[in-house]
């Protein structure tokens, strides 16, 4: 059993419990000290000393200071990962301040960070009517514009939240991912060194060193278009054989002109070869990066490089950026294979299980679903599960993957109807062993009118990876829920479309 997830960026995270936002009623002149305060602790990234700071102005007189300490206290969550406590504690701050717009714009932040997106889009778009000058909204609101691939008006939405706050690291950040899903790695590489500039000196996170990273690997393609794909064969779509061996989809590719066999791996971020596969076909480090996924290990650093001409079938990609897998994990009970996804190179994919092909195109013809999952794409494609009738979780689509998993953050949430007996699992991912895994009996998951009641589900510790992503994970579907449909991956459109059962 051994589920595929891999991506190339990182957030630390921390548990905490959530604080209690409401004081008692502080003076003016003591909660603006407080602010300050928490001001002066957040921008040199002592995020919970800031968190202390703000928490202790939340009872301020002044409603505008209070605002202001209430929204300190739920970015502060969110900069140390603690996505639950952030999520209770912008609930009440919205509560006592439901008229205010930057309290509604960190609410939808919050709500990103649980991974509920469309309640963070509303919240977003209520900080809009509230104040349509408000940068955080149009900040929340360029982001999931872009999750659903409207790229164009997502740069413009988090250019103007630059234009209102042109100091906030976050905005140059997400801006900068924004330009490298277009394509325009240079104008990706300056918003990420405008991030870098940004942030505090003594800022170590993770994510900084991403950046750093990233911006040496983006700037290596000066003078190189990235992504460079010829022309599409008539009607626009790339049809390719694939076999189905061992619960796995494979896809038989070109890597500079070399024949190289990959899993098709929707839960990989990019396209990843080994150590071995890279040496063979002359693919040059150009620096390392964090990745996280499933597994003991947790965080796994790779290095990444550029593959000059990828090849399926008549699909030949130039300037293709690649995770490689060097240093090579040990322990596995194979070797890690190559993973291919058509959502890293930005087209559509359909796969037939039945008639063992794969299409993939920027526009794929119509089809009549018989269900339609809203998607979003915020690296990974993802769509919207609810777990015994009435928990919400956002769900990985991993081709690459077996079976139907659930995150231990969510699992903790759920009130089984009746002990049970904890079995525990073998279970690899793309960081080894998940030696926490077990299977859980009885679980009841609905994917739009899709259901399943009473089944055995894996819960796997999917912290690294939601750190990764900057919210949590509920967990991720795989092979065998997929595969008794005709998949759709549609880009355009941002859905999930599923055929036949």
């Amino acid at each position: 059993m051994s589920p595929r997830f891999a991506c190339a960026c990182l957030v630390l995270a921390v548990s905490a419990a959530a604080l209690p936002l409401g004081l008692p009623a502080q003076t003016a002149g003591a909660a603006s000290v407080q602010v300050q305060l928490g001001d002066l602790l957040f921008a040199e990234a002592r995020y919970a000393e800031a968190r202390d700071a703000y928490e202790r102005a939340t009872g301020a007189d002044d409603r505008r200071l209070a605002v202001r300490a209430g929204a300190g206290v739920v970015l502060s969550l969110l900069r140390t990962g603690e996505f639950g406590a952030a999520a209770d504690a912008a609930a009440a701050f919205r509560q006592t301040h439901p008229a205010d717009a930057l309290t509604a714009a960190v609410h939808g932040d919050a709500l990103w960070s649980s991974g509920l997106f469309e309640e963070a889009e509303t919240a977003y778009a209520e900080a809009m009517r509230l104040d349509a000058a408000e940068p955080r909204a149009h900040h929340g609101r360029g982001r999931s514009l872009a999750a659903t691939g409207q790229l164009e008006r997502a740069q413009a939405d988090v250019q103007e939240a630059l234009r209102l706050n042109p100091r906030e690291p976050e905005f140059h950040h997400t801006l900068g991912a924004i330009y490298e899903r277009m394509h325009r790695f240079d104008q990706a590489a300056a918003s990420l060194g405008s991030y870098l500039n940004l942030l505090p000196n003594r800022e170590r996170s993770m994510k900084a060193a991403w950046a750093r990273a990233e911006i040496r690997f983006l700037e290596s393609f000066a003078g190189r278009r990235p992504l460079e794909i010829d022309a599409p064969p008539p009607g626009g779509i790339w049809t390719v054989p694939i076999r189905i061996e061992r619960d796995k989809v494979w896809v038989r590719g070109k890597v500079n002109g070399g024949v190289q066999e990959f899993v098709l791996d929707t839960g990989a971020e990019q396209t990843v070869i080994s150590r071995d596969v890279a040496r063979r076909r002359s693919i040059a480090p150009i620096t390392y990066m964090q990745s996280a996924g499933v597994g003991h290990i947790g965080l796994r650093g790779l290095q990444v490089g550029r593959i000059d001409q990828l090849e399926f079938g008549a699909l030949k990609v130039r300037n293709v950026p690649c995770l490689i897998k060097n240093p090579p994990l040990g322990g596995l009970p194979g070797r890690e294979p190559e993973s291919f996804s058509p959502l890293a190179l930005g087209l559509s994919m359909r796969v037939d299980y039945a008639k063992r092909q794969l299409e993939m195109g920027r526009a794929l013809p119509p089809a009549s679903y018989q269900h339609e999952l809203p998607m979003r794409m915020h690296r990974l494609a993802m769509v919207r599960g609810t777990i015994n009738g009435s928990l919400p979780a956002t769900f990985v689509v991993d081709t690459g993957g077996e079976v139907i998993s659930i995150s231990d953050a969510t699992a903790g949430l759920i009130q089984p109807a009746a002990p049970f007996r904890r079995i525990p699992l073998k279970v690899y991912g793309t960081s080894g062993w998940d030696k926490e895994a077990f299977l859980m009996p009885n679980v009841d998951l609905e994917f739009n009118r899709i259901r399943f009641t009473g089944i055995p589900v894996v819960v796997l510790n999917l912290r690294a990876p939601s750190a990764l992503l900057g919210f949590q994970l509920g967990g991720i579907v795989g092979h065998k829920f997929l595969s008794r449909y005709r998949v759709t991956i549609d880009m355009e459109r941002s859905l999930v479309g599923l055929e036949g059962e």
